[in-house]
């Protein structure tokens, strides 16, 4: 070719800036990125915020990332690292049920009886048997699993803990980080979910000074020219087999056209595109259908004048028995020269679905009213909310009931349109490290191909 290589990404989260920083490290050729972003920022689902009370920051979306290292290798913690970006370690194991704070095998043994602590030793070695560190780790690898159907919904192992005080006590662990009910989940994703709470098996931090770090440090890494506010609405195949784009711009249309395009959408906004020719959408529904199992999200976070728990908690996070089971995180420990207190309640599955449409008020006197009694005095203390909505933002069953090999899930239909991939977290675990692996795989699949290509040239 005697010009660089076109590239266009669509959507500006995790999924497009990693891709295109990825890319361009990968590539051996002159590349000229494009990257599309909807709204006016870039980030997506990683999102730091501050309150408008004393300007103290919070996260509104993306809590933490997960650290895989104790079991293999982890490409997110090592991406951070090489951004230069400070990490801080974040852990909870206390659950707060009934207005008790159960931390360890002793306080549920106490408080929920002996009965509950036996059943609950007999679940955990039924987990971790069924799912080793080394087995936990790889069901995100290439062709893990391909084809083969999941052995049931993960309601079906809950229903094994025959104490219902041991199985409530589970089921207010996970549920926020499945972010959706353990019947709307399969097997392999609600042991992963139980058992990241097991530093054997993985471990949690955050970014100093912000998640959206992450995004803002690829951003001012990526050689893309970077287009805010421009909505792709209808994708399609030239004559000459490339990729076409159509955008529109405040009201204004345009055209481009790419020898590559990826669409790294989160799962729910796919159907948002046009996907032009009868070969395409359907493979493009197809994919759609695959994956869609949608998980749900809410976001309170509240900030006070002082953090009047740090009597009862120290820890970064704990689980409370409401909303069907929510995570609590203690946000002021982002930024530990902050004398105020922000809590962050997060929401998931059937309860964050339903409440979303409730009004920023009334969440807001749900989250103080749903304090344990311990805590209740804190209500005093409290100077202003904020509410953040992500539903169906991820998946319940990232990979579907019954997993696609890597390629059928980035390249929705190869025979005409090879050079259109997809890049989602939903297509390995929901997280922001699977968005980085989906990534990695995208880029480096682009890069083999322009590389192969160029060989080919007389």
């Amino acid at each position: 070719m005697d010009r660089a290589w076109r590239i266009g990404i669509v959507g500006g989260g995790p999924g497009g800036l990693m891709t295109a920083y990825c890319l361009q490290k990968l590539a051996d050729r002159p590349l000229e990125m494009v990257l599309f972003e909807a709204t006016d920022r870039l980030g997506g689902k990683i999102l730091t915020r501050r309150f408008a009370t004393h300007g103290v920051r919070y996260e509104a979306g993306a809590a933490e990332f997960y650290d895989y290292s104790p079991v293999d290798d982890d490409p997110l913690k090592s991406l951070i690292a090489e951004l230069g970006l400070p990490m801080f370690p974040m852990g909870g194991p206390a659950v707060i049920m009934r207005n008790g704070i159960l931390a360890n095998l002793d306080d549920i043994g106490e408080q929920l009886g002996p009965r509950a602590r036996d059943s609950l030793l007999r679940f955990d070695r039924l987990v971790k048997d069924a799912m080793t560190p080394q087995r936990f780790y790889a069901v995100t690898e290439p062709d893990f699993a391909r084809g083969q159907p999941d052995a049931g919904r993960f309601d079906a192992m809950l229903r094994q803990i025959d104490d219902p005080d041991a199985r409530g006590y589970v089921e207010n662990l996970i549920h926020s980080d499945l972010a959706a009910e353990p019947c709307h989940t399969n097997l392999s994703y609600g042991l992963q979910n139980y058992l990241m709470n097991d530093p054997a098996y993985m471990h949690v931090y955050g970014i100093e000074g912000g998640n959206e770090r992450l995004p803002q440090e690829l951003a001012a890494r990526c050689a893309a020219a970077i287009r805010l506010e421009h909505r792709v609405g209808r994708i399609s195949r030239t004559d000459d087999a490339r990729i076409r784009v159509r955008t529109i711009h405040h009201g204004t249309p345009a055209e481009e056209e790419f020898d590559f395009v990826v669409v790294a959408l989160p799962h729910n906004q796919l159907m948002s595109i046009e996907f032009e020719g009868d070969r395409l959408a359907s493979a493009v529904r197809d994919h759609h259908a695959q994956h869609d199992h949608p998980a749900h999200y809410l976001r309170v976070t509240l900030l006070f004048d002082e953090p009047f728990w740090k009597e009862a908690f120290s820890d970064s996070y704990w689980m409370l028995d409401r909303f069907g089971g929510c995570c609590l995180y203690d946000e002021s420990l982002r930024d530990p020269e902050r004398v105020h207190g922000i809590l962050g309640w997060l929401i998931g599955g059937d309860a964050a679905r339903d409440m979303s449409g409730l009004g920023d008020e009334e969440l807001i006197a749900a989250a103080l009213e749903s304090l344990p009694s311990f805590l209740a005095h804190g209500r005093g203390h409290f100077l202003e909310g904020r509410v953040h909505r992500w539903v169906a933002a991820v998946s319940a069953m990232p990979t579907g009931a019954v997993p696609w090999g890597f390629d059928e899930r980035h390249q929705p239909e190869p025979v005409e349109h090879p050079n259109l991939m997809l890049v989602g977290d939903y297509l390995f675990d929901s997280t922001i490290n699977g968005v980085l692996d989906s990534a990695q795989y995208v880029a480096g699949w682009i890069a083999a191909n322009m590389s192969e290509h160029q060989k080919e040239q007389p």
